[in-house]
């Protein structure tokens, strides 16, 4: 009787070793369980991930805002100044301009008027007044015509002459320099003859002194 037991222990401890006898699932770990195991981790740093993504972007959002506070909008600002600024100084430039051009145009007409007007009774005295409306060579040019040919001519002869500007306009004009185009009529008397009218262009160019428009220039066209 002992044998036959232990005859059958062996026996029942091999079939129990058989390999057909299918694996238990405690001692074989099945695949699917271990990514199962492992999916929680996953899940957790999906999760720390997300937790921490938007403090990040907060994040990111304040620095783009202080960017923005620190270096556009400064610049922008310094922009406009610099815009206005210039708007200023071409608004400026444009009302002094055409305060140039306003004053020398009046000047120009009222010295020709002065230049070519005159009595015989009191040519000295208009002409040389006159004189002083003008500067440089053209001036040094005037003086020697007036009193060579111009003076004792009208004393003589009893000439007497009247100029007006009917039309004038600015060719160009700045602070200091402009040139000026004017329309000439002028009647002249000698003696009891009738008179005589003549109409001229005159291109005149004028230098400013102190506050003064003078010719230099004295151009027929």
């Amino acid at each position: 009787m002992s044998a036959l037991t232990g005859v059958r222990a062996e026996t029942t401890t091999e079939k129990d070793l058989a390999p057909d006898d299918p694996v238990s699932p405690v001692t074989a770990p099945d695949p699917d369980d271990t990514e199962s195991s492992a999916a929680p981790c996953d899940d957790a740093d999906t999760a720390t991930s997300a937790a921490s993504s938007p403090g990040a972007s907060k994040r990111r959002r304040i620095g783009w805002s202080r960017v923005l506070a620190m270096g556009v909008l400064p610049t922008v600002a310094l922009l406009f100044t610099i815009a206005a600024g210039y708007f200023k100084w071409t608004g400026q430039t444009a009302l002094e301009s055409e305060s140039a051009r306003v004053s020398a145009v009046r000047a120009a007409s009222e010295s020709t008027v002065a230049l070519l007007s005159y009595k015989p009774d009191s040519v000295d005295k208009d002409l040389n007044a006159a004189r002083d409306r003008l500067t440089g060579t053209f001036r040094d040019a005037y003086t020697s015509l007036i009193h060579d040919v111009v003076i004792p001519g009208a004393k003589q002869k009893q000439i007497s002459a009247i100029a007006t500007v009917p039309a004038a306009g600015a060719v160009s004009a700045t602070e200091n320099r402009a040139v000026v185009l004017l329309f000439v009529d002028q009647t002249v008397n000698v003696g009891n003859d009738p008179p005589t009218d003549t109409a001229s262009a005159v291109r005149v160019t004028l230098d400013r002194q102190g506050d003064r428009w003078l010719i230099s220039q004295f151009e027929p066209i």
